[in-house]
């Protein structure tokens, strides 16, 4: 039932992310103080629902559970432990769903280390990361569900972790690249609540400059 538990995650996942874009836009129009803290919430709730999806798939590989499709075509019980861990993000659907937990991550980071930016302009921040949350989150869930059972039938051992991938830089690799790469979604998410604001000047860039020059180490 664990792999069910984090497909219904990531679907609960999705609804606080379309919950953040829809209430916080509509609270800062209005200057509607309870539906702007309301973006903070709904971050925080996403990062705990995709972390744990993330960390149920994380188990079912070090656990050899190949009633999961995913895990039985890139993984076997011969590979070390940390490349059955690894071999998550081996494949498409196991990428994907770590893209979304990086960007949960920074979405939490922005909500609680940018405390001091006005409250309107951090619920605009937060709504367009959660609606690049939720293009990630129903592509995740429509079409690369790494959650799909091979039941009643299933391997007792799995087609392996493609060996040109079985190397120490793919422990490190993809977590860093996909930190960088998912980093720069909040100098557009500065941006974007600029333009939605209508006051593109220099405030907004200096508030972002500190998370681009973040995202840019990583890469």
């Amino acid at each position: 039932m664990l792999p069910e538990f984090g497909h219904y995650a990531l679907i609960l996942a999705l609804c606080l992310a379309i919950t953040q874009v829809i209430f916080p836009l509509l609270g800062a129009a209005r200057g509607d103080t309870s539906y702007m803290q309301l973006a903070r919430y709904t971050t925080c709730g996403q990062f705990i629902f995709i972390s744990f999806s993330f960390f149920v798939l994380a188990y079912s590989f070090l656990s050899n559970d190949f009633s999961l499709a995913y895990v039985a075509e890139n993984s076997n019980t011969h590979l070390p432990a940390i490349y059955r861990f690894c071999a998550m993000w081996g494949a498409h659907a196991g990428s994907l769903l770590l893209w979304v937990f990086i960007l949960s991550i920074w979405m939490l980071a922005v909500s609680i280390f940018s405390r001091r930016l006005p409250l309107v302009m951090l619920s605009r921040v937060l709504a367009v990361l959660a609606l690049i949350s939720i293009g990630f989150l129903l592509f995740l869930l429509t079409t690369s569900d790494p959650f799909i059972r091979l039941l009643p039938h299933f391997p007792n051992q799995g087609q392996s972790l493609n060996p040109i991938l079985q190397d120490p830089g793919l422990v490190i690799h993809p977590p860093m690249l996909y930190m960088g790469y998912v980093g720069t979604t909040v100098a557009f998410a500065f941006a974007m609540a600029a333009l939605l604001a209508g006051k593109l000047d220099v405030a907004w860039a200096k508030e972002s400059l500190p998370w681009t020059i973040v995202a840019w180490c990583f890469l």
